[in-house]
């Protein structure tokens, strides 16, 4: 059976505004309720805008630690540490954060659904499946064969049934929510922007054509244009540089498949990618904080702050004339 179209109709926000403050949280429909995403909603949502951490998620469910040969260590490298708690000062300037539970290293949010790699399946794979795409080839499709240090998760072949339970239980209810996030600012303004919110090693951008001058503190991913407007882009650059941040665009990581899915800006749909290098806050080898982090976090919830004042100044004539 070939799989759902990912949408959503659920009303998120009500009729006077974008909505209550709160929580959501969506578990997955197996013994062991295991929580795969949850919203964190301002008191007053007013922002026309959604930040969005697919790969912070650290709740791991004991079926999948019992089928992985690595130690949970191992298996969180693949993870984007503390990215949610770094951009969590979005909720402060009245918008909402959509955060990932369920870890990478067993689902892989920012992928198709079916990015898939045969040869860790004990079955042939559905026609529908895309087993060609680079992604898969690293493995580092949508269920990951190995973790970012290049290591093989599985003692052995995996059920495709396997699969299908973990995009059912929660990569389609959390791409629907998000959709649903997303479509209504756009229905309520007429424009939106998601910011995709990630993490890199420190080492992801050496071997960027030209060569950086000096480490890279930031990537903002637009697909080139093809995601953002330019004006949003250039204009959360300038607010990092004037922090003191080193940035590049698009290079090495131009947006996931969640950017090229929700950026469309000639539609008034801007979807922008944002790494954070982990050792301005992190030890990535026992991934603990540094006694950076909480001036990172300051620092970022300024940029925010600034980012979301002129996305509701850029945005308020569409809302305007929608009243």
């Amino acid at each position: 059976m070939k799989p759902e179209t990912v949408d959503s109709t659920a009303p998120l926000m009500d009729d006077a505004g974008f909505g209550e403050g709160g929580r959501t949280r969506e578990r997955m429909a197996d013994s062991e309720k295991t929580l795969a995403f949850e919203i964190l909603t301002p008191p007053e949502w007013t922002a026309p805008a959604v930040f969005n951490s697919p790969h912070s998620g650290r709740d791991f469910p004991a079926h999948f630690l019992r089928q992985s040969r690595l130690p949970l260590l191992a298996l969180r490298k693949s993870e984007d540490c503390y990215v949610d708690e770094i951009f969590m000062s979005c909720i402060d300037f009245g918008a909402p954060m959509l955060r990932a539970l369920a870890p990478r290293s067993y689902i892989d949010l920012n992928r198709e659904p079916y990015e898939l790699d045969p040869r860790m399946f004990s079955t042939e794979l559905p026609g529908y499946v895309n087993t060609a795409s680079p992604r898969v080839a690293g493995g580092l499709g949508t269920i990951p064969r190995i973790v970012s240090e290049g290591e093989d998760i599985y003692r052995g072949r995996i059920d495709f049934a396997e699969v299908r339970h973990r995009i059912d239980q929660v990569y389609v209810p959390y791409h629907r929510t998000l959709t649903a996030l997303t479509g209504e600012v756009m229905n309520k303004v007429g424009e939106m922007l998601l910011v995709d919110c990630h993490s890199m090693p420190a080492s992801a951008t050496a071997h960027v054509v030209p060569p950086a001058s000096a480490a890279v503190d930031v990537v903002l991913g637009d697909r080139f244009g093809a995601s953002c407007g330019e004006d949003l882009s250039a204009f959360t650059e300038e607010c990092l540089k004037a922090s003191g941040l080193r940035v590049l665009r698009n290079k090495p990581y131009a947006g996931g498949f969640i950017t090229q899915n929700h950026g469309a800006p000639h539609h008034g749909r801007h979807a922008l990618q944002i790494e954070i290098n982990r050792s301005l806050y992190l030890n990535e080898a026992t991934l603990e904080k540094t006694g950076d982090f909480e001036a990172l976090k300051s620092l970022m919830a300024g940029v925010i702050g600034k980012l979301l004042s002129y996305v509701e100044e850029r945005f308020k004539p569409k809302r305007l004339a929608a009243e």
